[in-house]
């Protein structure tokens, strides 16, 4: 297990840091389909000491949102624009409007390409899952090497088995993992390949550019569908989860209050799976110890990390931050049993060169099994494909309601953790931010830590203003600057967070569209709907929601008309 610094050097000024040519290393690591407290700091039983000792020594956002799903979050995360306005309001498919292309536009910048001219090497490994290219011919533009990243490993799409995942590549050429030439660990698992990479591009970094900064991007695919992790790992957790979804929310409840990263006054949501009347329990119990796994093997490969930094001498001043893309995960994703469907699919051997095409099934291991789902195929190894389900999504998200694609706090508020001993103040340390945050707010936070400029123009582009406002003054313990409300959409869920105040409204399929107004200083939990108490104010915030929507481009879900190319 890696020690965590606990730097004796007092916090320097950004400015004066800057000046003295100190600009910091940046990494920046998120995890996939996890809820508020599905990792210890924020009150969960998964075993994630690494992530535990970052929070202890660096300051843990109670308040930080995301945009609901994998893609417009990765979007918005890499550009510091609303999900929007990079072109991935939805997904990677092309719908016509330009909100709506399923690519980066060229009208932003990534982090990397922002933070290029400033002298950073920039590296990434993991999930990347912002274009609709994903052949492995033909257009990468699109790609990490092309948005300024000088090296990648991973994969181009955003899901899949993580023993053999679809569209792995090196650079720009796709791979696999027994054709990989730098990489043959003793067992596969795409996990460990985001750590092992990663680790590996920071030793080689200090070996050979030890004088200049670096970027790095580390996007891991845990704990996304479907649930695989090393056996090893799942046993740790043999009996954790036999009481069902209620006791796991009832403690993970308790130990949030007691870290302080909710209030107590705030109403636990309801539980939304009767566990007595589920009919299969210990294939659920046996999920969940999955998930809790994939969670674990992640935290030590964040370890593993974090161990070549303090190898260079570099934690000191190394922004390391930690957040995932949504809450956790409802969909129903290999929940149904597929047995009936075996005889009409033949698969044959991969070989080592064979690409695995498939992100779910009908699909087919790299030695020619049958991937089989739904009860009774005990998860986790690389002939199952499960998704935990949304008993367990709903503890995942423990004390919030919402999931994955949702505006309430459960589909979109997540962890964020941030360790940097030369910019944390020293009184700041292993404390709390209560501010709302967001992802747009991480370009101007890490162009105000490396004393750059972001650019007007890129690439012969005319690039738009970023959104958010610096994080940095929350090292301090001061209030960031935030001007304007924060505006969401996705999937036709819609929200807006002005202060205190949160509008939401769930897209009801026909149903007439309803607004809700809760009080996230007094209802963060948003089980009291004030809308009828207080309509004046939810008519100003739902004017305030359209006039965001219409500037960013948002169209109405679902989509009446489809636009295409002028």
């Amino acid at each position: 297990m890696c020690r965590i610094l606990n730097s004796a050097v007092v916090a320097l000024t950004f400015l004066t840091m800057t000046q003295a040519g100190e600009r910091p290393n940046i990494v920046l690591i998120m995890a996939d389909d996890m809820g508020y407290t599905d990792i210890g700091c924020y009150g969960s039983e998964i075993h994630t000491p690494v992530l535990d000792g970052l929070a202890e020594n660096g300051i843990r956002l109670t308040q930080f949102y995301n945009t609901s799903r994998c893609c417009p979050t990765r979007a918005a995360l890499l550009t510091g624009l609303y999900s929007h306005q990079a072109g991935i309001g939805l997904m990677t498919g092309d719908r016509g409007w330009d909100a709506y292309r399923g690519d980066l536009n060229k009208r932003c910048v990534t982090l990397a390409e922002a933070l290029r001219p400033a002298g950073y090497r920039n590296y990434m490994s993991g999930k990347w899952h912002v274009t609709r290219h994903v052949a492995p011919t033909g257009d990468s533009s699109n790609w990490p090497l092309q948005r300024g990243f000088d090296r990648f490993y991973g994969t181009i799409i955003g899901a899949g088995s993580f023993y053999d995942p679809a569209t792995l590549c090196r650079g720009n050429t796709f791979i696999t993992p027994e054709n990989d030439p730098e990489y043959q660990p003793d067992a596969f698992y795409y996990t460990d390949a985001i750590s092992d990479n990663a680790a590996r591009y920071v030793k080689e970094h200090f070996e050979e550019y030890r004088d200049e900064p670096f970027f790095m991007y580390v996007a891991y695919t845990s704990a996304h569908w479907p649930m695989h992790a090393p056996e090893k790992e799942v046993k740790r957790y043999d009996g954790v989860y036999d009481g069902g979804y209620g006791p796991t929310r009832k403690t993970r409840y308790e130990n949030a209050i007691r870290k302080g990263v909710i209030d107590g006054k705030w109403a636990m949501s309801n539980g939304t799976v009767d566990w007595e009347q589920f009919e299969h329990q210990k294939w659920d119990i046996r999920c969940m110890e999955v998930y809790a796994a994939m969670v674990t093997v992640m935290d030590q490969g964040i370890g593993r990390i974090v161990d070549e930094l303090e190898k260079a001498n570099a934690l000191d001043n190394t922004i390391v931050i930690y957040l995932q893309d949504n809450g956790g995960c409802a969909e129903g994703y290999g929940r149904r049993d597929n047995s009936d469907k075996r005889d009409k699919f033949d698969f044959k051997p991969l070989g080592r060169d064979g690409l695995q095409t498939k992100i779910w099934p009908p699909m087919q291991t790299r030695d020619g099994r049958w991937v089989r789902t739904g009860p009774p195929t005990m998860p986790g190894g690389e002939d199952t494909f499960v998704a935990y389900g949304v008993g367990w999504a709903n503890a995942s998200n423990t004390p919030f309601r919402g999931y994955k694609h949702d505006s309430y706090e459960g589909g979109i508020s997540t962890p964020l953790i941030v360790h940097w001993p030369k910019g944390i103040s020293r009184n700041m340390r292993g404390g709390l931010a209560h501010d709302p945050t967001h992802l747009i707010d991480l370009m101007p936070t890490f162009v105000d830590a490396a004393s750059t400029t972001y650019p007007k123009e890129h690439a012969g582009e005319q690039i738009q203003p970023m959104e958010g406002v610096s994080m940095l003054p929350l090292l301090k313990g001061q209030s960031i600057n935030r001007t304007a409300p924060l505006g969401f959409e996705h999937h036709g869920n819609q929200a807006l967070r002005d202060g205190r105040w949160k509008i939401v409204s769930a897209y009801r399929g026909n149903q007439e569209r309803r607004w809700e107004l809760y009080d996230m200083q007094e209802d963060r939990t948003e089980q009291y709907d004030l809308a009828k108490e207080q309509p004046d104010r939810l008519t100003k915030m739902v004017t305030q929601w359209q006039e965001w929507a219409n500037r960013v481009g948002v169209q109405d879900w679902p989509f009446k008309n489809k636009p295409r190319d002028k």
